[in-house]
Formats: C-alpha cells, structure tokens, sequence
C-alpha cells in the first residue's frame, strides 16, 4: 500500500511540475515570432471579434486577401470594378450575397486611363454612369518622381499604405498584382510580396482583392491553382481565390469558379460554376448571370491536332532559348511532357 501511495505521490508531483511549465509558457504570450496561448484562450479571443461577413457571395469575404485570376481580356477588371461599386453602393450582384454595410473601396487601376474608364461607364462619352463617392479609383501619377534611393516597387507599395491611410477605406482592390512587384515567378519574387500585403491588411483591419494573369493555358482542361501565373507561393499565402474562365461553347460566355476557399465550404466548384455573360445595357459594362453549370460544358475537346499544336508550341519556345522547365510553366504541361515531345 505504501509503494502504491508513494507512486501517486510521484506521478502527483510530475503533473504539478507540467501544469506549472505549462502555465509559465502560456504567460509568456510572445516568444519571438510566435505568440502563444491555450486553445480556449484564442477562441475567448476571437470571440470578440466580428464574424466575417461576404463582400461577394462564397467568393470574398471581409478581412481576406482574395486572388481573382484569369487570362486576358476575360473580364477580370470589369468584374473586379462591379463588385467594388456593389460594395460602395450596398448592392448586391445575382447571386452572389452582399453582407457587409455600405462603405468605401479602394480601387487601384494600373490597366486602364481615365478616357478609357469612362467609355466603359457610359454610352457613347455621354450620359455617364453615376458612382458613388465611396468608390475611390487611383491611377499611376506618371509626372511624380521617384524619391532617391527608393525603387519603383517599394515606392507602390509606400503608396498604397499612404492611400489607405488617406482615404480611411477598408476594403481595397488591386488591379493588378504585376504592377506591385519586378516577378512573381518565383517563391524568391512571390514571398516578400505576399507578406507585406498580409501586413498592411493585418495592420489596417483590411479586406484585399488582388488581381492576377493565367499564363498561356490548355482550354482542354479545368482551371486550378496551378494556372495562377507565378509562384504558388501567392495561393499558399491568400485566404481565398477565384477565377473567370472563357466558354469554348460560346465566346461570349464566361464562368465563375471558386478555387480555394477557408470561410466557408466550396459553392461554385466544377461541378457548379457561375456561367455569365458581359453587357453593357446602358452606361455600364457588368457580369449578368445567367445560369449554374459544370465547368466540363464549357472546355475544349481534346483532339489530336491540339496535342500537334502543343508540340509544335513546346518546339518553338525550345528554338527561342526558354529552358524545358521554363516551357512547362508557359505551356502548363509536365517536364516529361516536355522532354518527350522534343524529342519527336
């Protein structure tokens, strides 16, 4: 009986010493990069904080930073400024739920100049689509200098923080992410980038857009993250993503694809994307909705003479000096791909 008493004793005194290392560490909330706490802790914590509320249905919620990417002339931008007037008016796009009140966005336009706006929001440079003034567009000023010692980039970057403070928006949407950074074609170029558009929406309670390309892709197959133009270090940093596909049913068509997701569970997946077409009824050119589909309607059929086109592809950027790796990523084919139809 005694020895059994002393084991308790013994096993007693081991717990108290790991409740109390326990406890120390928990106390210690920041060590380095790290802060930490008891599982219960950050739940109490987030407790108190809002739950996020959709900006543009499934797709984008409140506090995120999204990647809506797609090849070009697809619509990405025209898009990209209706959900930004949804927001700023409090209007929502079919089907997609708009829960957020109404407030200021952010928009920063590097594609487009002002002349070229304004044909696309209004008929014929009259009778002007009217935005509201919480709807904050920003073009490049080509006449300011860039300050000393200070690179192009970093100095966009200032930019854009000194703009957010300005305006007091809280909702910003970037178009696009080539202008923010020399490449993205690596984790090198793709890393540093991400981190400071995670900062600034941390340090500013913010909600991110970002725009981006597709490189070159096979209409034969479905969209995934892996069609994201770069490193897919962007899709491992961003909280959620979407994409605009073209029809090869119809090219007037395109579709909305949901490609990750982390607040909610996936909506508009292959099996049921958000087939669309872009009109301009009066003074504004917009996504109409028209139906849910699979993504497999809309996509090439694989055939020989594509396969052909592909090899003959592969061969031309092979004579041009791009490596096969290089090739891989441009053709979005496999490296054994790649070396077997050189060879042929």
């Amino acid at each position: 009986m005694e020895s059994v008493n002393n084991g308790l004793e013994v096993l007693s005194n081991v717990i108290d010493k790991a409740m109390t290392a326990s406890n120390n560490i928990v106390k210690n909330e920041n060590i380095g990069l790290f802060t930490i706490k008891t599982g219960n802790e950050w739940i109490e914590e987030a407790k108190n904080k809002p739950v996020p509320k959709m900006l543009f249905g499934e797709l984008w919620f409140e506090g995120e930073l999204c990647i809506l990417f797609a090849d070009s002339n697809v619509g990405k931008s025209i898009l990209a400024v209706q959900i930004a007037d949804s927001i700023s008016k409090n209007k929502e796009i079919h089907p997609f739920k708009l829960e957020a009140e109404k407030h200021a966005v952010l928009y920063l336009d590097f594609e487009l100049g002002s002349k070229q706006f304004e044909t696309r929001y209004s008929k014929n440079f009259d009778e002007h689509y009217y935005f509201d003034n919480g709807f904050i567009r920003i073009e490049q000023n080509s006449d300011a200098d860039l300050p000393p010692n200070t690179d192009y980039h970093t100095y966009v970057l200032n930019s854009l923080e000194w703009s957010i403070v300005n305006t007091g928006a809280k909702t910003i949407i970037i178009d696009n992410l080539t202008y923010l950074t020399s490449g993205n074609e690596s984790a090198k170029d793709a890393l540093p980038l991400m981190k400071k558009l995670k900062a600034l929406k941390s340090k500013y309670d913010l909600s991110m857009l970002v725009l981006a390309h597709t490189p070159k892709r096979d209409m034969s197959k479905a969209i995934t993250k892996n069609d994201l133009a770069g490193s897919k270090m962007l899709m491992n940093f961003c909280d959620s993503s979407f994409t605009i596909g073209q029809s090869t049913a119809d090219s007037n068509l395109r579709y909305i694809k949901q490609i990750k997701q982390r607040n909610t569970e996936e909506i508009y997946g292959a099996e049921n994307v958000c087939v669309c077409q872009i009109v301009k009824p009066h003074n504004f050119l917009e996504f109409e909705f028209l139906d849910f589909d699979e993504e497999r309607t809309h996509l090439k059929e694989s055939s020989k003479s594509d396969r052909d086109e592909v090899i003959e592809l592969a061969k031309e950027l092979s004579d041009s000096g791009k490596s096969q790796r290089e090739i891989s990523k441009e053709l979005n084919i496999s490296l054994g791909a790649v070396n077997k139809y050189l060879k042929l």
